[in-house]
């Protein structure tokens, strides 16, 4: 775990975002992850899986030597966006479990995340989590934000990690036990926020690469109330969408990632959103900060 240190008006403060794959870091919060690390907060991304069984998904990536080393190139990447986004961050060491396809669904691979005890699974995050001794930690819904099954297992772990990092019984060899004060789920693909870069698109005569998503996607009004935190970050879409890039093998630049204007999105969305799911501290909802509640380490 290499080390950042940090300045700034907000240093002291840790953070640490879990997520299944490389990219994934990426895709979700990198624009709130590049503020609070310009703000001087210590940020962790945990990567569960290396991505190996994951598809290339930029075309023109698709070559034989790319498809021959998937699993170094994404490591690479991975050290690309990191650097970007100025984290530090580990590997939970775990195999990518893949895309189940077919009706019905073939089993997963022997041996990937997916089918980890979930006990097993988590004692690394655990570790992680008492060295790091983060104050806040991010990670996906009970869905995995979609249901690929290394987004779900990612859930699972982290919320039982959360809940045994503090817990002297739990794990005692792994650490001095450490209550994180919040648990965070991203909200990144919330229907409401895409319908409105939709009809944003629209009003200024443009293309919408969310027409056909949305035309399936069913309003859900309870789901979308779950957002609590909206965090004002959009003077960093540009950082996220160069760590974007960093993933050349999963992020095509002329695909829907990059097809809405980012000046659009400032205006229409500015923010990136989260759901407070567990707090050891006083921090009324909503808010716009993940660290609400929170004071400096050393502040009286």
């Amino acid at each position: 775990m290499s080390q950042h240190p940090r300045t700034g008006p907000r240093a002291g403060l840790r953070l640490m975002h879990v997520h299944a794959h490389p990219d994934d870091e990426s895709s979700k919060g990198a624009a709130s992850t590049a503020k609070y690390v310009a703000e001087g907060v210590d940020v962790h991304v945990v990567t569960c899986t290396g991505g190996e069984r994951g598809s290339v998904l930029n075309p023109k990536m698709e070559r034989p030597d790319v498809l021959e080393n998937i699993s170094e190139i994404r490591r690479q990447e991975m050290e690309r966006a990191r650097d970007i986004l100025g984290v530090r961050q580990d590997w939970l060491g775990f195999v990518d479990s893949g895309w189940p396809d077919g009706d019905p669904k073939p089993p997963l691979p022997e041996g990937c995340f997916g089918l980890v005890p979930l006990e097993e699974a988590a004692a690394p995050l655990v570790r992680l989590i008492r060295e790091f001794r983060p104050h806040v930690l991010t990670t996906y819904d009970e869905r995995g934000g979609y249901p690929h099954p290394d987004h779900i297992k990612c859930h699972e772990i982290s919320v039982e990690a959360f809940a045994a990092a503090a817990d002297p019984e739990r794990y005692p060899e792994l650490g001095e036990p450490w209550q994180v004060a919040k648990l965070y789920f991203h909200h990144s693909f919330n229907r409401e926020r895409m319908q409105r870069l939709h009809d944003a698109m629209l009003a200024h005569g443009l293309e919408s690469p969310w027409e056909e998503r949305l035309r399936d996607w069913k309003p859900e009004p309870e789901w979308d109330a779950r957002v609590t935190t909206k965090v004002p970050c959009a003077e960093y879409f540009g950082v996220r969408d160069q760590a974007l890039l960093a993933h050349a093998t999963q992020i095509d630049p002329d695909g829907f990632w990059f097809a809405i204007p980012r000046e659009l999105q400032t205006e229409v969305w500015p923010t990136e959103d989260f759901e407070l799911v567990v707090s050891h501290v006083d921090s009324p909802t909503p808010e716009d900060d993940l660290f609400a509640g929170i004071s400096l380490p050393g502040a009286v």
